[in-house]
């Protein structure tokens, strides 16, 4: 793949609107309290569907969980009503396979719109709590023409139906899942946390042009610590990227060292291991970058 890649011709003047189809914490820096500041750091009004409503993000003991599916059929009926333009949908974690049902909605109502698909279902080789086969199931219908599909391993093997084997997968293995993964119909896909043990993060680029895949490998220096909410705040900062007029995998890049730079300011936030990525620092790092 080229770096010519550009999924949006951003207009300077213009600031694009993207739906951001997320869960909302009161406590955790993950969903939409990534998604928010993150898109707006990089110029975008950011229009919130709250899908689940949580006290703290489900890495903590105790917390509580509140599907919001049963407002949202008439939150997107005003929006409808008044005209709301959109252009991107972001969707991510979501509450109840109903809810799937309305982000394909969302897509029908604004046919132009970005379709940005994070397909937050698990990590680690295992599956969130709140979630059930039949989510995932559902979920899987948001990779058919989904623009920019961004599973980590996990997730895309929940969406491949595929076994988990791990972090540490050779090339061949990620160009099988990618194979799988436009088996779905996405469009443009990262595949994000590929970690060999050698020090360093892989994410892969992956585009279908002229029948045949093209893949670009990303590395990164991996920290020596994981923080809960760094895939929200790399598929955010993608999107923004995205959103400015960067290409595919420009935006990748710059979504993983954004990352990596919020982790190293996280590190010296109290409670940093429970609480989550803290990025609030270096936003006006991300900005710059996208200019």
């Amino acid at each position: 793949m080229t770096d010519t890649h550009v999924l949006y011709q951003r207009n300077p003047l213009y600031i694009p609107r993207i739906a951001a189809v997320h869960d909302m914490c009161g406590y955790g820096k993950c969903s939409l309290t990534a998604a928010i500041p993150i898109l707006s750091a990089v110029g975008c009004d950011v229009c919130p569907v709250p899908t689940a409503l949580f006290s703290a993000h489900t890495m903590y003991k105790t917390y509580t969980f509140h599907d919001t599916t049963d407002i949202l059929s008439d939150y997107l009926d005003a929006w409808k009503a008044e005209n709301v333009e959109l252009d991107g949908v972001y969707s991510g974690f979501l509450g109840s396979p109903t809810q799937v049902d309305l982000v394909e909605r969302l897509y029908s109502e604004y046919p132009s719109a970005l379709h940005f698909v994070d397909p937050v279902m698990g990590d680690g080789g295992k599956m969130y709590p709140t979630y059930t086969q039949e989510l995932c199931d559902a979920t899987r219908r948001l990779a058919h023409g989904a623009d920019v599909l961004m599973p980590n391993l996990t997730e895309a093997s929940i969406l491949t139906r595929s076994e988990y084997s791990g972090q540490n997968i050779s090339d061949d293995h990620v160009n099988s899942v990618l194979d799988a993964l436009f088996a779905l119909g996405a469009h443009n896909i990262v595949l994000k946390g590929i970690d060999r043990g050698d020090g360093k993060l892989r994410n892969f680029v992956a585009t279908e042009e002229g029948g045949s895949a093209h893949k670009v490998e990303l590395v990164h220096d991996k920290l020596p610590y994981m923080i809960h909410g760094t895939g929200d705040a790399f598929a955010s900062s993608l999107c923004g990227a995205v959103m400015a007029g960067k290409s595919l995998e420009e935006s990748a890049h710059i979504a993983g060292e954004f990352v990596r730079s919020a982790m190293e300011s996280t590190r010296n936030q109290p409670h940093f291991e429970e609480r989550g990525v803290s990025f609030e620092l270096v936003l006006g790092e991300l900005t710059h970058l996208v200019d």
